[in-house]
């Protein structure tokens, strides 16, 4: 038997005689898997991938569907707004005769606008530039510094809860009103899942890609063995593939090493499954491998290849946005942009802007910020004053008790009138018109959650994937 290059740069082929062959205990470990795998497929079993288990689909928002799939309760809808226009006429009329202005004491605009907007639009600016440093983790992953496995993840849950403290932290340090304060922590909540979104799926994603090019680099040395050419002791590969090849292999493929052939006795038998089961007890027990089987194990390994690239295609049909041509600064920033918290390698699109449904959008937005704040200002901020007076004065915790149904009473129809109006405003004015905008053409931002029935989506399914 020749005698073996000692190197770490390369799985090693060595030859007993010109017709046999002998795989190192690195392809052993690495075929084992992909033979299971082959096994399993035999089976009926479907290879699955992760983070493939929603499906984004040409749709619109609920209330957008209303007028065709529930056209009897279109009314109420309507109903509800020309209920919603009176209630503000009056409260106008009421703040006009009272104050001499339609916001009455204008208390909560004075708190929004007297401080610190510019800076409020910077931090926030500034928040949405800084997820770029995802993109660069992944390069850097891409390129091998390090895997995602390893220190990539653990980068990046540092970097996300940095990212959520400082944002915490400033809007104490700034001493902002409540309304600065929800805004930039909710905004930073969801740009926060959206990193989150984007690393953990390009980090699954690259280890595909690293063992892919692996699969590659041994499947060249097997054709070479076959067309009886020298291997080189160092091979040219992927700059996403670790110089120490054989380490890769044993940390991507870590595997519990009471893992044998007895695992598979439950699978249905046919020629090939006799063959692979064959092929595995071989690899076990050292045995050399003969022409046939080396051919078999090719296979086997283009057929693995071909798995993966698929893996990392995801769900893209229309376009070639596959990993890693997607770790770009045009792709993070069109996901950053769009109004999931889901990243996908391919969205459905619409074909075209339509301006005038973004207007409609646009002044609903203007129109009922402008009525959250006559309610707030007219049936809020009037009873939390009061509180507040309460307990200046001093009275006890026990007088504040007895006052504590009442106040309560005072804010129950106006904070259920806030929610429905954020809710809505959120979900269906400004998604909506930010979904037109960069022609994302899946609106199902909501279900029909009033109806007690289901979770809404975005807080359900989407973030549990």
């Amino acid at each position: 038997m020749d005698s073996k290059t000692e190197s770490t740069d390369c799985v090693k082929l060595d030859t007993e005689e010109a017709s046999q062959y002998l795989l190192t205990a690195e392809d052993v470990e690495l075929l084992r898997e992909i033979l299971n795998q082959n096994i399993s497929h035999q089976s009926g079993e479907k290879r699955k991938f992760r983070f493939q288990d929603l499906t984004f689909t040409q749709q619109l928002s609920t209330f957008q569907n209303l007028r065709t799939t529930a056209p009897q309760f279109h009314g109420f809808f309507v109903l509800f707004w020309i209920g919603v226009t009176l209630m503000l006429f009056r409260l106008a009329a009421n703040n006009w005769r009272t104050y001499g202005s339609i916001w009455g004491k204008n208390e909560i605009i004075r708190l929004m606008l007297d401080k610190d907007v510019m800076v409020l639009g910077l931090t926030d600016l500034l928040l949405c530039w800084s997820t770029g440093f995802c993109l660069l983790l992944q390069r850097v992953v891409l390129k091998g510094y390090i895997r995602w496995n390893g220190l990539g993840w653990i980068i990046q849950n540092i970097w996300q809860t940095t990212y959520l403290g400082v944002v915490i932290w400033w809007t104490y340090y700034r001493d902002w009103p409540w309304t600065h304060t929800v805004f930039i922590v909710l905004h930073c909540l969801a740009m926060l899942m959206k990193q989150h979104s984007y690393a953990a799926y390009n980090g699954y994603l690259s280890e595909i890609y690293r063992k892919r090019n692996m699969l590659k680099a041994s499947l060249d040395q097997i054709k070479a063995k076959e067309r009886g050419l020298a291997i080189p002791t160092q091979i040219g590969r992927s700059s996403a593939v670790d110089t120490k090849l054989n380490a890769e292999i044993t940390d991507l493929k870590r595997k519990d090493s009471t893992r044998r052939s007895s695992d598979l006795q439950n699978y249905s038998p046919s020629h090939e499954t006799d063959q692979l089961l064959s092929l595995i007890g071989i690899i076990e027990t050292g045995v050399p491998l003969n022409p046939n089987q080396m051919k078999s194990i090719r296979e086997l390994l283009e057929q693995e290849i071909r798995v993966l690239s698929e893996g990392l295609k995801g769900r893209c049909s229309l376009t070639n946005n596959h990993y890693p041509k997607n770790l770009s600064i045009r792709n993070i920033c069109d996901f950053m942009a769009l109004p999931t918290l889901v990243y996908e390698l391919e969205y459905p699109r619409t074909e075209k802007i339509d301006w005038l449904y973004v207007a409609e959008k646009t002044l609903a937005t203007l129109g009922i910020i402008v009525v959250m704040i006559a309610v707030s200002q007219s049936w809020i901020y009037p009873v939390v004053m009061e509180t507040v007076r309460m307990k200046k004065e001093g009275m006890t915790a026990q007088q504040r008790l007895r006052e504590f149904p009442w106040v309560l009473g005072d804010l129950l129809f106006p904070f259920m009138m806030e929610y429905l109006l954020a809710f809505y405003v959120i979900w269906e004015c400004v998604l909506n018109a930010l979904a037109e905008i960069t022609m994302f053409a899946d609106r199902g931002f909501y279900s029909d959650w009033w109806n007690s029935v289901s979770w809404d989506q975005c807080l359900n399914y989407r973030l549990l994937r």
